[in-house]
């Protein structure tokens, strides 16, 4: 990862903020992303990074926001070579107590904030020829969920998107790879009203151990998608 610049959306949540602990001491260049500049700023200043770092504020629903943070990027660094999207949120409510703000949240950041990243930052990645997209899609984007209809209907609409940009980008030297995620002990479950137990999830390690796993596999290699789940609630 020495001297490649990484675009890590979703920088202050749980996997974001573990992979950015992990890609620290490798020299990446790290661009933090997430809405609140405090929050990036705190995160910050608990690297020890080997190679640089950029901390944008960007709300990723709004296109023309995101189309400035891949400019900075490259202003500051010159390339893009990975973003993660490890941003996103969760409404968990019988189907007919879902209103039509939560179904707009949940679309707006889920798959539309992901999708105006993905379009800018391949935008880049052409010039280049090469480029990795990591797309955190979790499990409910592969398996369906009593509670979870919004959320998966948001999910799944981004497996579809990366997969259809994925067959586009190829010639350009592109990859996606999309990870679906069993439960991850994250603050994400922090405004989750359905009860579960964190204690038996997978950790944020686990999560970036995997990413770390196809952002460092061979050239040639494509990890197209990776499913890790918790022994203790598993789908097949």
């Amino acid at each position: 990862m020495q001297n490649k610049t990484v675009v890590i959306v979703g920088a202050t949540g749980g996997i974001g903020s573990t992979l950015a602990q992990k890609l620290a001491p490798t020299g990446a260049n790290l661009v933090l992303v997430t809405k609140k500049s405090q929050k990036l700023d705190d995160l910050a200043s608990k690297l020890s990074v080997t190679g640089s770092i950029l901390s944008v504020p960007t709300d990723i629903t709004n296109p023309h926001q995101v189309e400035t943070l891949m400019e900075k990027t490259v202003a500051n660094f010159g390339q893009i070579d990975v973003l993660v999207n490890a941003a996103g949120a969760g409404v968990m409510k019988q189907y007919n107590k879902i209103t039509p703000e939560d179904l707009e949240t949940m679309l707006d950041l889920n798959l539309k904030g992901s999708f105006y990243t993905m379009q800018a930052a391949a935008n880049y990645m052409k010039d280049k020829q090469s480029g990795h997209i990591c797309n955190v899609i979790g499990i409910l984007g592969k398996h369906p969920m009593a509670m979870a209809s919004a959320y998966c209907a948001s999910k799944y609409g981004l497996v579809g998107l990366s997969k259809c940009m994925a067959e586009e980008l190829k010639r350009y030297g592109i990859k996606i790879t999309l990870f679906y995620f069993g439960g991850v002990d994250t603050p994400f479950w922090d405004n989750v009203s359905l009860k579960v137990d964190r204690r038996k999830m997978l950790s944020p390690q686990t999560a970036v151990e995997a990413i770390w796993f196809a952002l460092s596999a061979e050239p040639q290699a494509v990890p197209m998608e990776i499913n890790i789940q918790p022994e203790s609630h598993l789908f097949f």
